[in-house]
Parts: structure tokens; C-alpha cells; sequence
């Protein structure tokens, strides 16, 4: 990438002018400046706030306002050439320390950091733990710190990283500098935690609406999950940059091949490829448009990509918390987007055996299982998605009418007497047969069919022999992943087999009514697109634009890309899409008035200003 434009003379800048002249906004969002001003004035903070929601300002104006260079923390070494190119490309004078400079780079980083002559250093936080590291901080004037992705300082969460632990050492070592910690996920006792592990109970706490409007949640029952994903992207989101979200390197590698067989560019991620692999394939995906990327939850944290239209999932989360943390890498651009789950009976029962073959003692085995019942839960609720989901945080919402629970209400159903019938067969088979059995036999058993081992385990003389003939397959299926949700029935041992609960035994004695969903026939779209752009491969326009702007906006993203690939920096770095619908929609005839779109600071103006303004002329 070429050298920046000279860093803009920000002497005396307060919050608001640094704001306007970088990054090229008149306003604050939400909380926004409460943190800012916080910081700037030298007291801690720790902010919660959704991915998307702005968090990265709340510590990079501070450093730009207050003397000296701001320090971050960040985990990924792997992106931090991203985001430190974002702000070079904003005129901010930025750089970061790990393990893949030369010794030349690492001297000449060390020595702009020594000499004041950089606005903001990244850092590891396993390189932050070593005394050269430190002792090199103790050279140079630091403005902050800045703790990013600070629930992985939660020891049972799902992004743990040990490294962090020592990270309450700041304070300590520097009781001068304010530090900032902030996350995009966390219930309260993460939060707590968090506070706890950081000594940060006495900074000034921010928790932001966890809210994402502009993300479309919904969740389907699997039936032939990748097809379903191929109809998902080729309907909705042809075109789209997205992450597909898969449990195993083996279903990682699968997905990949088959999306890249039927014509959608896909790359795989997970821990089993070699490391030069993973990094080509991040790589691309940051800085190429339209491609997905199939990973397990290796892949994703950290992951400033904007336009990414639509995360899917082909495997059930463990967590809530999870589930959100990665459904929060779509629409960081505040556009609309699609976060997707497909979601069948083999996946609480693979979820129930991860747990059981865990480590960890029973206390840990227990809080896996409590974020199971609740990620269960949101997949079996009637109610809005967006209501649960929000719940969780501990925030009230009302039904967001932007899920597919509200765009197409599921009903509900009395399933007392199926469940029974499937409890009693459950039982009848372990009690009369000796043996415990799996969903599939269950079901054969009601539905009375005659295969070789139903017939030499003599299974018609069950008094529940073919009773449940008027429920198919896969709405018996769905009844027994509905019981284990409820724990109305339980998974034991490494061949799944179901048995009876203290709840079951309710249902059985008729002390307990069962009630179960109906799910909808096809999921709602709420993004129509039209049959004969996604028929044709054309990439519909975007749903919040004027299609008469439409042709224009694909000019600039035309002139963008070959701009981002010259420079070799992600397209989103040069301008987001939300700024280049502005200008479509604007048209400004001169520089003045392109310095007036959100996003168009000075540093971009002086940069691609003239060079937009070839593109609207023409």
C-alpha cells in the first residue's frame, strides 16, 4: 500500500473535529461520545457494544486527542495488516509489533514508536508479556491501552485466549494510562468476569443495546442442509460476500467443494490446513468481493469486514453467545443482512455427546449444558428470535417483525399424546427388549416397519407397534428433538441412545401437557429478490437504493475494486458500500460537496476525491 497522505495536524482537535476531518462523519452513534470523553480524560472504561455498533472509534479518537500513541491489544495477528491499513488509509499514523516483521521492520516500528511519531500500535497480547516488549513501552509516551475482544478473558467462554489473564498487569505497570476494554458479546456474569480479571470494577461500565435491526434471524429445520444453503445463496444473496459456519474440518472441506462445484466462489477455513493456506484464504476474503468462506468457529473473530451480506450456519452452536458473536460478522455496515441456521435432531444429540466426552469437571459440564438448553431454546421458540436473543443479554425488546418467527408465525400444537407415544416406546424397548435404542428405531416402531432387525428383535409384539402412523418420519423426529430441548428426554452414552427423564415420567403419568411447534412450510424472505435476476446470475441492486442510482453504484464498486487491487488493501478500505450508495445517490459535482458524504474524510478525499469525480462525470 502507498505511503499515506500527510497525517492532518490535529493539534487542539477536540473529539468532534477529529471525527468530522478523519473519519469523515458529523456524529456520534449511541454512547459513543460518553466513552470517548471518558477515556480522554483519563479514566477507565468497559464498553459493551454489538459488533457493528462503533466500538473501534471508542478507542481510536481518544488516541488521536490525547498525547502520545495509543497501545491495542489485539488477538489476531492475522489482521492486524487490515487494520492497520484502514487507518493508514484514513491519514492516522498507525503500525503494529508481532511475528511477522523482519528484524529491520520491528526496528524501525519500535523506533517511530520511541520517537512520537505513531497515533496508534498494535500489539499481541502474548508479545505485551514479554519483558523486551515492556521495557520498550516504558521508552515511548502511551496515550491508552486498549483491550479489544475482551470476553476472552472468560475462562469458559467460547473464545478463551490464556494470554489474557495477564493483561490486569497494565494498570500496574502503567497506573497512568487509561485503559479501555471492550467487547461485542457478553451475559452479565461475563461481564462481571471480565471486570474481575481486568481490575476494571472501577471504570466507568457502558453496555449498548445489543440489538442489530438491520440482521434477519432465522432458523429452518434440516432437510438436506447444503441444498438448502445453495437455494439460500442463490435466491438471496448471489453475489454476497458471507461465512458459512460448519462443526468439522470434514464438513468444512465438503461444504466448500460442493458451493465451488455449483458456481459460488467459496474457500475453506479450519485449524487442519497448513498455516500459509489459511492466511492466503482470510486474506482473499478480506479483500476480494463476493466470496464466502465455509469455517468452523476458528475463523472469524476480529474479522473487520463490513459487507459481509449473510452468515450461515450448518451445525448447531454451543452457545447463545456464541451463535451472536458470529451472526455479528454480517452487516457490520448496518445494511440488511440474513444470519441463517439450519438445525436438526442429530444436532442435539451430537451436542449432548461433545458435552459428555468434555473435559472439565462436573460444574464446567454443567454450564456447557445450561448454554445448550438456552441456545435450544431460541431454536424452539414461537415467540420473536430477536426477543430471546436480546433476553439473553438481559435487555427487553419488543417483536422486531424482521425474524422469521414474526414474518411467518409458527403455531403450536398439543403434543402430549405423541410424546407419549414416543416415551412409551422408548421405555417398552428397554424394558421388555433389554436394550436401549437410538431416535431411528423408536420410529421404526411406530411406525410399525418391518426391517430385519425389527423382525429378529421381535419388536411387533410391542404393545406400541405401528400406533404412530399418523405422524411421518420427520415430524417424529422433530417431536423427539423438541422433548430433549425440554428435557422431557435425554442422550446417553457414544451411540445416542434416548432415555427417560424425571420429566418424561410427568408425561407418562398424565401430570404434565407437552406442547410442541409447527414448523412453517418455508421460511419468509424479507429481501425480495426477483426470480429472473437470481435465474440469470445477475446480482440484485441493493434494497435500500433507487434502482435509477443502481448502474452508477456498480461503476464506483467497478472503479473501487480495481483501486483496492492496485493498492492491495480490502475494497472496503477505500470506501464502504454504505458511502458509495451516498455518492450515487448524491452525485456530487466537486470536492466540496464529496466532502460532505459520511465516510469521505480528508485524508480519502485527498486521496480518490478527483478520481470520483472522473467516474460521476462520465
Amino acid at each position: 500500500m502507498p505511503a499515506p497522505p500527510e497525517a492532518p495536524d490535529l493539534t487542539g482537535a477536540g473529539p468532534a473535529e477529529v471525527l468530522r476531518r478523519i473519519f469523515g462523519y458529523d456524529s456520534f452513534r449511541g454512547s459513543q461520545q460518553d466513552i470517548i470523553e471518558t477515556v480522554v480524560e483519563g479514566r477507565d472504561a468497559l464498553v459493551l457494544m454489538p459488533t457493528g455498533g462503533g466500538k473501534s472509534l471508542c478507542y481510536q479518537i481518544p488516541a488521536l486527542v490525547r498525547p502520545g500513541t495509543g497501545v491495542v491489544i489485539s488477538p489476531l495477528i492475522a489482521l492486524m495488516q487490515n487494520q492497520v491499513d484502514a487507518l493508514r488509509a484514513l491519514g492516522v499514523r498507525a503500525d503494529f509489533l508481532n511475528s511477522t516483521l523482519t528484524m529491520d521492520q520491528r526496528r524501525m516500528v519500535e523506533q517511530e514508536f520511541v520517537g512520537g511519531r505513531l497515533d496508534m500500535l498494535y500489539l499481541a497480547p502474548e508479545a505485551l508479556g514479554t519483558p523486551g516488549v515492556q521495557q520498550l513501552l516504558d521508552r515511548g509516551k502511551i496515550s491508552l491501552f486498549a483491550i479489544d475482544e475482551a470476553h476472552c478473558v472468560s475462562q469458559w467462554g467460547h473464545d478463551f485466549r490464556p494470554d489474557y489473564l495477564q493483561l490486569s498487569m497494565l494498570h500496574e505497570r502503567w497506573p497512568d494510562v487509561p485503559r479501555i476494554a471492550l467487547t461485542a458479546t457478553a451475559t452479565s456474569a461475563t461481564h462481571a468476569e471480565i471486570a474481575t480479571r481486568l481490575k476494571l470494577s472501577d471504570a466507568k461500565h457502558f453496555v449498548a443495546s445489543f440489538d442489530r435491526p438491520n440482521i434477519q434471524y432465522r432458523i429452518v429445520p434440516k432437510d438436506g442442509p447444503q441444498q438448502q444453503l445453495l437455494e439460500l445463496l442463490r435466491t438471496e444473496h448471489r453475489g454476497d460476500a458471507g461465512i458459512v459456519y460448519c462443526l468439522s474440518r470434514a464438513s468444512v472441506e465438503k461444504t466448500a467443494e460442493f458451493l465451488s462445484r455449483e458456481g459460488i466462489p467459496a474457500l475453506p477455513y479450519h485449524a487442519g490446513l497448513d498455516a500459509g493456506v489459511r492466511a492466503r484464504n482470510q486474506s482473499r476474503f478480506l479483500r476480494e468481493e463476493g466470496l464466502v468462506m465455509v469455517a468452523t468457529v476458528a475463523f472469524g473473530m476480529g474479522i473487520d469486514k463490513p459487507d459481509v451480506r449473510f452468515v450461515a450456519h450448518l451445525d448447531l452452536p454451543k452457545s447463545v453467545e456464541g451463535y451472536y458473536q458470529e451472526t455479528g460478522r454480517a452487516g457490520r455496515d448496518g445494511q440488511p443482512s440474513t444470519a441463517w441456521l439450519a438445525y436438526g435432531y442429530n444436532d442435539v444429540v451430537q451436542q449432548r455427546r461433545m458435552i459428555e466426552q468434555s473435559e472439565g469437571d462436573l460444574a464446567h459440564k454443567r454450564s456447557l449444558s445450561t448454554h445448550l438448553d438456552a441456545m435450544l431454546a431460541l431454536c424452539e421458540t414461537v415467540q420473536c428470535r430477536r426477543v430471546q436473543l436480546l433476553n439473553y443479554f438481559g435487555e427487553e425488546a419488543k417483536a422486531c417483525g424482521n425474524c422469521d418467527t414474526c414474518l411467518t408465525a409458527p403455531e403450536q400444537w398439543d403434543g402430549t399424546i405423541p410424546a407419549q407415544k414416543l416415551l412409551s416406546t422408548i421405555l417398552r424397548l428397554h424394558r421388555e427388549r433389554n436394550r436401549k435404542y437410538g431416535v431411528g428405531k423408536a420410529v421404526d416402531v411406530l411406525l410399525g416397519r418391518e426391517t430385519d432387525e425389527t423382525r429378529r428383535g421381535r419388536h411387533q409384539e410391542l404393545s406400541t407397534w405401528g400406533i404412530g402412523a399418523d405422524l411421518n418420519e420427520a415430524q417424529w423426529r422433530s417431536v423427539a428433538r423438541q422433548l430433549i430441548a425440554q428435557g422431557l428426554l435425554a442422550v446417553e452414552g457414544d451411540y445416542s441412545v434416548l432415555v427417560l427423564t424425571d420429566g418424561s415420567r410427568e408425561v407418562l403419568g398424565r401430570q404434565r401437557t407437552v406442547m410442541l411447534r409447527t414448523e412453517p412450510k418455508r421460511p419468509s424472505k424479507s429481501r425480495s429478490r426477483s426470480s429472473a435476476s437470481a435465474a440469470g446470475g445477475v446480482k440484485a441492486a441493493p434494497a435500500d437504493l433507487d434502482p435509477a442510482d443502481a448502474p452508477l453504484f456498480e461503476k464506483l464498486r467497478t472503479w473501487r475494486g480495481a483501486t483496492a487491487k492496485e493498492q492491495a488493501v480490502p475494497a472496503y478500505i477505500v470506501f464502504n458500500d454504505a458511502t458509495l450508495k451516498q455518492i450515487a445517490a448524491r452525485k456530487p459535482s466537486s470536492l466540496a460537496e464529496l466532502a460532505t458524504v459520511s465516510g469521505v474524510g480528508e485524508a480519502k478525499l485527498a486521496r480518490y476525491g478527483d478520481a470520483v469525480l472522473a467516474v460521476l462525470a462520465e
